[in-house]
């Protein structure tokens, strides 16, 4: 396997440690058993009020949104065993500027979980497709594709405009942040990438290795962000909640900040959002558009294939965009 500087591909990512899953795992567990228990003591033995408050919103989201998370990350397996990385190619145009619009619309026929994004981008890449179509699609694929769209709308029954608001704001901020990336590309440079050796793997091995590497992945972030919505809307008292929300500008920041920290896969990022009540429409669009592009998790997969450098100037770059792209989307939609 090539070590070169600058050669990465979706294997040399390495296989998924299976602790994150087993200790996401052992939450659930445990805290099924204390809501049970709650349950089956009665009043004066159960778990305060306040536990078994926040173990319901827990178990809630998680159920609500484990479908869709397992039906995104086959997907992404299929996608990435059966589609040729050279697919895009074909369908770009000649025109940079068109370029990149092609490559965020093919977002929507070519989804992906943001887990695989990264090595995605740096696979086409590799395979002669321009830097900012390539991240383009990369901010685009799990932002506006299908399952992350059907679950925006199961999690928001009462606004389906909340779906049409969500794949504008996605799509639009990842064609602005490729056109920025043409202009700003000396600015925010990309190191070389190459084609690693191939692999003699089946099919049915890759699928496996990559459905399993998302779903510990995603898995255990669907559980960190579950546990962080549910102490939000449990614990922090209504008050405090309220004010933030009722903020104006200052809630859109905070609904972004939530977003990178929670790093939630955006295919379960909707039904957390569902459960901020207090924050207005266009803050949890923000928090929907800024989560599948700027967190945590995507910052350190950025920074290990593309360099520390870019990631520190292309992640404020991605999340200042998504914010007015997001805030002026929700004011005239939402």
């Amino acid at each position: 396997m090539n070590r070169a500087a600058g050669t990465l591909s979706l294997r040399e990512t390495g296989p998924a440690s299976p602790g994150i899953l087993l200790v996401a795992l052992g939450v659930l567990v445990n805290l099924g058993l204390l809501l049970w228990l709650g349950h089956a003591s009665g009043p004066d033995l159960g778990a305060p009020t306040s536990v078994e408050a926040w173990s319901t919103v827990f178990l809630a989201i998680c159920f609500q949104a484990a479908p869709f998370l397992a039906a995104g990350v086959l997907l992404a397996g299929l996608i990435i065993t059966l589609v040729p990385r050279t697919a895009l190619t074909f369908l770009l145009p000649r025109s940079p500027s068109w370029a990149v619009v092609s490559a965020g619309m093919a977002g929507l026929i070519l989804p992906g979980c943001e887990c695989a994004s990264v090595p995605v981008a740096r696979s086409l890449m590799a395979k002669g497709v321009p830097v900012a179509p390539a991240l383009t699609f990369m901010l685009a694929a799990p932002a506006v594709n299908p399952i992350v769209l059907l679950a925006t709308w199961v999690a928001f029954p009462a606004q389906p405009m909340m779906v049409v608001a969500r794949f504008l704001a996605g799509l639009l901020t990842a064609v602005v942040v490729g056109w920025l990336f043409l202009r700003l590309q000396r600015w925010v440079t990309v190191p070389a990438v190459r084609e690693a050796e191939a692999t003699t793997e089946r099919r049915a091995e890759t699928f496996r290795r990559s459905a399993v590497h998302d779903l510990v992945h995603a898995g255990g972030f669907l559980v960190l962000g579950a546990a962080i919505a549910a102490t939000v809307a449990t614990m922090v008292p209504a008050e405090t909640i309220g004010a933030i929300a009722e903020s104006g500008p200052l809630s859109y920041l905070a609904a972004g900040a939530m977003a990178v920290v929670a790093a939630i896969c955006s295919e379960a990022d909707a039904f957390i959002a569902a459960s901020f009540t207090q924050f207005t429409p266009t803050a949890l669009l923000i928090f929907l558009t800024v989560g599948p592009m700027v967190d945590l998790k995507l910052i350190g997969m950025q920074a290990g294939v593309f360099g520390g450098r870019f990631a520190a100037r292309f992640a404020p770059l991605t999340f200042v965009t998504a914010i007015i792209v997001a805030a002026l989307v929700g004011t005239v939609l939402l």
